[in-house]
């Protein structure tokens, strides 16, 4: 089975802002410390997404 997912603005370009330890983050390093980096980071990451969709579309 070959699928296919179509995103109509998948080639547009979208920018996050975020610390530096918050891309790591994502990237797998492990803050011990702080277990919130990692969630802080990919919530501002879904925003920044939404917020292109949602200004794209109107």
């Amino acid at each position: 089975m070959n699928s296919s997912l179509h995103i109509p603005q998948g080639d547009e370009v979208i920018f996050v802002e975020m610390t530096v330890k918050e891309a790591l983050a994502l990237a797998g390093a492990k803050f011990p410390q702080n277990h919130q980096l990692e969630t802080t980071a990919i919530k501002k990451v879904k925003q920044s997404i939404e917020n292109k969709l949602l200004t794209t579309n109107h």
